[in-house]
């Protein structure tokens, strides 16, 4: 009997990452091996993003390039999973005839048995509770693991998909997740990084059944000796709650970086995006962060050209990043995504976005440049998390999520190690052992 094969492909967020890695555990105790070369696989699986318009476009494009491949390839079975599924199933199936699966990112537990079946169909239940508890978790045997805590949104944002393709906020128990964590320290993993749409809107039940916040989940992850570092993301301002902030004092191993995204740093345009905030309540919370973590390391999105933002708004927002300043942020031109309350108001000129997000990062990298030249000759924690692309190149990451290299006739991997900075650049550092 000839290998079973399967190719997986992930688009966008670091939450889709994990689901591809689960995905990939449900197949290979399956018998399946992965392959890395879509030509040789007998399964496919496109796992898919939907928050920007590109990302859309470029799974039908690598839908019509496997056709062609399966048209050679009888035995081949192609899934189109995550939240492209969810939104457009339909779609996909009217669009693409050659795509035999579609499943949400709720329900991708059952694609095992789905593919058992002759007839192709499509699955877009929301399955949270039922999903967590039918996956298989094997570590990928690196020095960092992702880890889904907390998925769905409730808040609604008038931009984005989220609550649609990921249905409610749902929250994983405590106990779950600290046996999750377990196995993966027991496979090496020094860092833990919880995910969620809104993670820090978590509200797990532990043992006890009582409700239990992220704060709590983390010192939880604090106790498990192997485990260095802790991480999360993303974070919505709403829920930042006091607990939270004080962890960043208290907790030993939580890292000194937040992602908080705000999108915009005009209150009009926060009002019409339904962020339910401010810019002045986002900057309360950076003063109480930074009061207990004065070297915390902030991070953002930026959505520019949303629907009706004036040249004001804009520049409301650039005094905003020059107020905060961000290590690093994330920042794209408005693109309506089908189903949004936002959907069919695009009416900023395409050239007007891209001056703008042109100026926006301009200011960004110039931030992160400035930031990551302070740290010139002093010493710091990277823990090593990969090889580079050149002969005895090695890859990590500081505390503060700075992308770290050097060269070493050592092996350098899943150590945490001290060294000296000796060259920055606007997206890395270099250092000596």
């Amino acid at each position: 009997m000839s290998e079973k094969l399967i190719y997986i492909k992930s688009y966008g967020c670091q939450m889709n990452v994990y689901d591809s890695n689960r995905i990939k555990d449900l197949f290979l105790d399956k018998g399946y091996k992965i392959t890395t070369d879509v030509s040789e696989a007998n399964l496919t699986v496109l796992n898919t993003c939907h928050i920007r318009e590109k990302a859309v476009e470029k799974v039908y494009s690598d839908i019509g390039r496997i056709k062609k491949i399966k048209n050679n390839k009888k035995d081949m079975k192609l899934i189109v999973a995550g939240c492209v599924a969810q939104a457009e199933g339909n779609e996909i199936k009217k669009r693409s005839p050659d795509v035999d699966f579609v499943v949400g990112p709720q329900s991708y537990h059952k694609l095992p048995d789905m593919i058992k079946n002759i007839e192709p169909s499509i699955n877009s239940e929301f399955l949270q509770n039922e999903k967590f508890k039918n996956l298989v978790y094997n570590a990928s045997h690196g020095s960092s693991e992702f880890l889904s805590i907390q998925e769905g949104c409730d808040k609604f944002c008038s931009f984005c998909v989220v609550p649609y393709t990921r249905g409610p906020e749902f929250s994983r128990p405590i106990d779950e997740i600290i046996e999750e964590t377990k196995k993966y320290a027991a496979n090496g993993v020094k860092e833990i990084i919880l995910l969620g749409q809104n993670v820090n809107a978590y509200h797990g039940t532990s043992q006890d059944g009582k409700s239990r916040d992220l704060s709590y989940l983390m010192s939880k992850i604090e106790e498990i000796e192997e485990v260095k570092r802790i991480r999360y993301m993303t974070s919505h301002p709403l829920d930042m709650k006091d607990s939270l902030i004080k962890a960043h004092a208290d907790n030993t191993k939580l890292m000194p970086f937040l992602h908080l995204p705000i999108q915009s740093g005009s209150n009009k345009v926060l009002k019409k995006m339904n962020r339910k905030h401010t810019v002045d309540d986002y900057l309360k919370i950076v003063d109480k962060i930074r009061n207990v973590r004065p070297d915390i390391a902030m991070s953002s999105d930026f959505i520019v050209g949303f629907p009706n933002e004036t040249d004001k708004d804009f520049e409301d927002t650039m005094r905003f990043i020059q107020k905060v300043k961000f290590v690093i942020a994330y920042s794209f031109i408005y693109s309506p995504r089908p189903g949004t309350p936002a959907q069919h108001k695009d009416n900023i000129e395409i050239l007007v976005k891209k001056a703008r997000l042109t100026a926006l990062q301009s200011l960004l990298n110039e931030q992160q440049y400035e930031y990551n030249k302070t740290f010139l000759n002093t010493t710091m924690e990277v823990l090593f998390e990969k090889v580079g692309r050149h002969e005895n190149q090695f890859v990590g990451r500081t505390i503060y999520n700075q992308s770290t290299f050097t060269n070493s006739k050592q092996k350098l991997l899943n150590q945490v190690l001290n060294v000296k900075i000796t060259n920055s650049t606007n997206y890395s550092l270099e250092c000596q052992i």
